[in-house]
């Protein structure tokens, strides 16, 4: 069974500028794709493509893309139950859940992969094809049939927040390794503009623990689209092969990356879960709408040089608008 539906689309910079902030909506708000905007995990026909990355990222490193720091087994039953329970609800043509007295059953129709858990929803073992290497978690299983990205943070009984669970085989030019156990401060800390937010930081992840599920958006500049940005290349790959941020005027390729990101608050255990689902959208395209031209220009225009030197962008910002004025 092969998704046919085409992803979902967003523009988050439709109002021109370039801006640090939480920016958070109501999840489910209604962004122009219909149902999508209501599934917190969004199925769609490139599901093959964002599978295939995740097993290369996992072949490749697992502890380089999945790390846990006191993630306690509530917590990680309690995220399990959440994912298996959106999925089955949001796509019951390719996931279903059967219950026994002790087991649960859990099925994917897009990888041909049976989960069987406990009754704490924990992993007992695995039917299907053989996985290199086996899932070592729960959470490694599920985030394998799926195309986004999995983080847990979680909340300490003196108010202290950490990272307590990523699965991150899309990172973009930053890791799982680095950021594991870190507050929201100092996961943070190097994004340009970050400042006044990072002083909120117990705040926002209170915020993302006691409220209403929620969504929101980033976006940058890619010059290809290749999911997986971790800042260390697999062995063998040049560095400057790897990193996907030299725009080359004679040869231009660029593309808006963005993230949709949906915030699950689980009070009753201390944590949320936050999704990462990447996107991108070819700016050759992009450029013959004088609109939307007009507004990533603007956008671009708009950027601090802290965040052109964060976003590696501060060298080519000017070729970049000149072909981006170059219509034809």
């Amino acid at each position: 069974m092969k998704p046919a539906n085409n992803p979902a689309y967003y523009f988050p910079l439709s109002n021109g500028r370039y801006e640090v902030k939480p920016g958070m909506m109501p999840f489910g708000v209604c962004l122009g794709n219909g149902e999508a905007d209501q599934q917190v995990f969004q199925i769609d026909a490139n599901f093959t493509d964002y599978r295939q990355s995740k097993m290369l990222a996992r072949g490749e490193s697992l502890r380089k893309y999945y790390q846990t720091c006191n993630y306690t087994p509530d917590v990680a039953g309690a995220i399990a139950r959440l994912i298996i329970e959106r999925l089955t609800q949001e796509h019951p043509q390719y996931f279903d859940c059967q219950k026994t007295a002790n087991t649960l059953k859990f099925h994917s129709r897009l990888t041909q992969e049976t989960l069987y858990l406990d009754a704490d929803w924990q992993l007992q073992k695995v039917q299907g094809s053989p996985i290199i290497p086996s899932y070592a978690s729960i959470l490694d299983a599920l985030a394998a049939q799926i195309q986004e990205d999995i983080t847990v943070v979680c909340r300490a009984a003196d108010g202290s927040n950490w990272l307590s669970a990523i699965h991150l085989c899309y990172p973009n030019h930053w890791s799982a390794e680095a950021k594991i156990g870190k507050n929201f401060a100092a996961i943070h800390a190097p994004v340009a503009g970050m400042e006044k937010i990072n002083l909120r930081g117990d705040a926002i992840v209170n915020t993302m623990i006691d409220q209403k599920p929620m969504v929101r958006f980033a976006w940058g500049l890619s010059t290809d689209s290749r999911l997986n940005h971790h800042p260390q290349p697999p062995l063998g790959v040049l560095v400057n092969q790897w990193q996907g941020r030299s725009f080359n005027p004679q040869h231009p390729q660029l593309y808006l990356r963005i993230e949709r990101q949906v915030i699950w608050g689980l009070p009753d255990y201390e944590a949320a879960l936050f999704t990462i689902r990447t996107y991108f959208q070819d700016c050759s395209v992009i450029k013959q709408d004088s609109v939307l031209r007009a507004k990533l220009c603007a956008a671009i225009e708009s950027m601090t040089s802290q965040s052109l030197i964060y976003k590696s962008l501060l060298e080519s910002k000017a070729s970049i608008l000149q072909w981006l004025a170059e219509i034809g």
